[in-house]
């Protein structure tokens, strides 16, 4: 007869350690999630760039327009760099005067370039005195955070 039975049989092994790597599939998704977020991201920062620089350069402006000369056509020029960043060069660039005024109201300036501040625009630059420019930064700044680039271009 057997003494143990039990004594035959070889002794228990414990398991693998689980492992980390490969990720359960919700991990994956998750990667996947934050991948795509940091890219979207980075695109808008990117599209935003040249917007986020002609505010920059409108700030600096708005600071400093009593110790400029010609500020009125400082903030001209501006609008215009960022007009032709926005629009094709064919629609922004031969604008001048009242039609470059109308041109800012249609694309986001509601009429009011039209009034006061579309007024110093047009005969500003040729004025010796400097005229009160808060309102035409304001609107400036209004027009420049309306409008977004509508694609980089590399030249």
């Amino acid at each position: 007869m057997m003494d143990d039975p039990l004594a035959a049989l070889r002794p228990l092994h414990e398991p693998l350690p689980v492992s980390w790597w490969p990720p359960a599939l919700g991990w994956w998704i998750v990667m996947l999630l934050i991948v795509t977020c940091l890219f979207l991201i980075y695109r808008y920062r990117k599209h935003r760039t040249l917007q986020r620089a002609a505010l920059r350069e409108l700030a600096l402006l708005s600071k400093h327009y009593n110790t400029i000369e010609q500020p009125v056509a400082r903030l001209n020029q501006l609008l215009k760099r960022y007009a032709l960043v926005c629009w094709s060069a064919e629609k922004v660039a031969p604008l001048s005067g009242r039609s470059w005024v109308d041109f800012l109201d249609a694309t986001g300036g509601n009429g009011q370039f039209s009034e006061s501040a579309g007024e110093l625009l047009m005969s500003g630059p040729y004025r010796q005195e400097h005229a009160d420019m808060d309102e035409l930064i304001k609107l400036a700044r209004h027009w420049i955070k309306i409008n977004t680039p509508n694609k980089i271009r590399y030249a």
